[in-house]
């Protein structure tokens, strides 16, 4: 039916315009340097979550592998690898900044010429007072530093990578648990053919995906904030334009049958698609904000809250 295109066209098109006009409005508020590599516990040493991150880094990427090998370039027509690379990016990225941010805080006071060398040249500025700072959380409970060095810390916001990693740690949050509840709510009960193989990795795929984030958001001090779902949203709609130019250039099969366009219930599929982003994302919103506001009360000397 050749209504079906242009309807589900608009149901893709009007997300992606809020979507922008959200992100323009909004403006760019990158998250200060540091909250990108310090725990949001005092009692934690930013090198576990360097390690952590390290580590699930080297996990996904040979998960991805492994399934690279089975399926070839063909795995990336599918919105799960697209989303698991994704993840594999903010933990990349999360790592390199936290094993920068640590090899700081190890350091004695460094030199002007030292600190132009390093990852985040231009991010970080202000060394001693960020260490003075960071000792001070980990040992006082009382002690208030000095006001202009508190300021300063307060003020000092990341560049170019810190605001790259909060855009992906957005999209990802909502794109894991869009995810994994498509697959294990809608894909493997109703939707199963002989082209979906429920073996390990696909298991792990479908689920380590956000277990690993959500571990991530429970220890770091990333903000969170609702005009995050902007990113998330134009995300999926890049992934659906990348479908539909591949099939105007030739191809027949759909990697989910609810994407199918000949069918007289697409327009249906693709607004339920594009509503069910609301909770998704809704979903890691209220358990970054209830991590935020039920730990600073109950633990206040021993939690330092994301702003």
């Amino acid at each position: 039916m050749w209504w079906q295109l242009p309807l589900c066209a608009f149901i893709a098109v009007v997300p992606a315009a809020v979507a922008v006009t959200v992100i323009y409005r909004t403006g760019k508020r990158p998250p200060r340097v540091v909250e990108l590599w310090t725990p949001s516990w005092r009692k934690i040493s930013p090198f576990w979550l360097l390690g952590y991150r390290g580590l699930v880094f080297l996990v996904m990427s040979w998960l991805l592998i492994q399934t690279v090998l089975i399926d070839g370039a063909f795995a990336f027509f599918f919105y799960t690898q697209w989303t698991f690379t994704l993840v594999i990016i903010y933990f990349m990225i999360g790592t390199v900044i936290s094993a920068h941010g640590c090899w700081i805080y190890s350091r004695t006071p460094i030199t002007e010429s030292e600190e132009a060398n390093g990852f985040l040249k231009g991010d970080l500025v202000n060394i001693n007072a960020l260490n003075l700072t960071l000792r001070a959380d980990k040992d006082r409970e009382d002690t208030r530093l000095p006001n202009r060095r508190e300021g300063q810390l307060h003020e000092k916001r990341a560049g170019f990578w810190g605001y790259v990693m909060q855009i992906i740690y957005q999209i990802s949050a909502g794109a894991v648990i869009l995810t994994d509840v498509v697959f294990w709510g809608l894909l493997l009960p109703f939707m199963s053919d002989e082209n979906l193989r429920l073996d390990l990795v696909m298991i792990c795929m479908h689920s380590l995906n956000a277990v690993f984030l959500l571990i991530d958001t429970a220890f770091n001090r990333l903000p969170f904030p609702w005009f995050g779902m902007a990113y998330f949203v134009i995300w999926s709609c890049i992934y659906l334009t990348f479908q539909w130019v591949l099939h105007a250039c030739g191809l027949t099969w759909w990697p989910y049958p609810f994407m199918e366009l000949s069918t007289p219930w697409a327009p249906l599929w693709y607004l339920a698609i594009a509503l069910v982003h609301i909770p998704c994302f809704g979903v890691y919103y209220l358990i970054a904000k209830g991590k935020d506001s039920f730990f600073s009360k109950l633990l206040p000397n021993s939690y330092i809250k994301s702003y």
